[in-house]
């Protein structure tokens, strides 16, 4: 397969909000300051002592462990919502207040596409890099759809930002009001249980039960730009595991179609991860398999690097286009392994 006709596939982006494209936590009622707060104790490692103390093994943070045995500092203390002005966290303190201020509304107050902050600071609701992202794909010609997919409660606010967005309202993007995408301002919900997923969204109900291929089918059809409040409670009875995670059907033998989830609890670690994703292995199959995060990361999932994604508004467009790639080969491979499974003409 060339390169050109991945560049061809539709994209259907499921993005989560808090701590990926809102820097905030409407549930537990973070602002920018502690969710930057909470997000740095996740991707900063260190490991205990021999009389218990927490000792740093790196000074940068990552999205993975530097060194073997290394432990994130949520893993062993939780998540802090003020990690950096007390304790260990504290070292981290330009890191945190540096990004803080990449984050500062640049503009008059804007209650659509800012939050206050505390000092009467206003932030960027929605980061910009989310909105280049949109900019981008619609100036290179691309099919794409955005699925918002939150365990919060923030979508109607996420969704009235983005359609105020799309109209020229932005005053940092007045040029997406090219971007015709239509915003369905309705939240829908995902429950999962034992017996399969259901899906509501206004008067529209599906369910896996009778046949998996039907939420696949829905999203990849999906128009515009919607949300989902996924099953948080079926995550928590699932001990945090990809087993009891935010549902994502994945169909390899699709030509047409490339699903994307951007989320910043994505992680290879099935026992502590927030995406339950599900391949179609064989062309017409109607029962997926569960996979592991790690067949399909930086292919098919992506790990939201928060502090990029607040200081380069490139950040999820490179995100997109090296899953793209990585999609490309994850095919090729899937085709070698498996000739004459895959779709006619290739």
């Amino acid at each position: 397969m060339s390169g050109g006709n991945a560049r061809r596939r539709r994209l259907v982006l499921h993005v989560d909000l808090n701590n990926t494209v809102v820097a905030g936590d409407a549930v537990s009622g973070q602002g920018p300051r502690a969710a930057l707060n909470t997000f740095l104790s996740t991707v900063t490692w260190g490991r205990p002592g021999a009389a218990g103390e927490w000792q740093w093994v790196s000074d940068r943070p990552s999205l993975g462990p530097p060194c073997p045995g290394a432990l994130s500092y949520y893993s062993r203390h939780g998540r802090d919502p003020a990690f950096t002005e007390a304790g260990p966290g504290r070292r981290f303190g330009s890191l945190h207040a540096r990004h803080l201020q990449l984050l500062e509304w640049p503009d008059g107050p804007h209650d659509a596409f800012s939050v206050e902050g505390e000092g009467g600071k206003r932030y960027h609701l929605i980061l910009p890099a989310f909105f280049r992202l949109l900019a981008a794909l619609h100036r290179d010609g691309r099919s794409f759809a955005v699925v918002f997919r939150t365990f919060g409660t923030d979508l109607p606010r996420a969704l009235r930002a983005v359609a105020g967005a799309l109209a020229g309202q932005h005053p940092q993007f007045p040029a997406l009001r090219d971007v015709a995408l239509p915003v369905d301002l309705t939240p829908g919900q995902i429950r999962c249980s034992k017996r399969g997923v259901v899906l509501t969204r206004g008067v529209e109900r599906l369910t896996s039960r009778e046949d998996g291929r039907k939420l696949y089918d829905y999203f990849s059809s999906f128009e515009g730009i919607g949300g989902f409040q996924d099953h948080f409670d079926w995550w928590a009875r699932n001990q945090f595991s990809s087993r009891g995670g935010k549902p994502l059907w994945i169909d390899p033998h699709d030509p047409d179609v490339h699903h994307i989830f951007i989320d910043d609890n994505i992680r290879p670690d099935p026992a502590d991860t927030i995406v339950d994703p599900q391949v179609f292995s064989e062309r017409g199959s109607r029962s997926p398999r569960h996979v592991p995060t790690s067949e399909l990361y930086d292919i098919c999932l992506v790990q939201t690097d928060l502090l990029e994604a607040i200081a380069d508004e490139d950040y999820f467009l490179r995100c997109v286009r090296r899953c793209e790639e990585n999609y490309n080969h994850y095919v090729s491979r899937m085709e070698k392994d498996s000739p004459g499974q895959l779709w006619d003409g290739q």
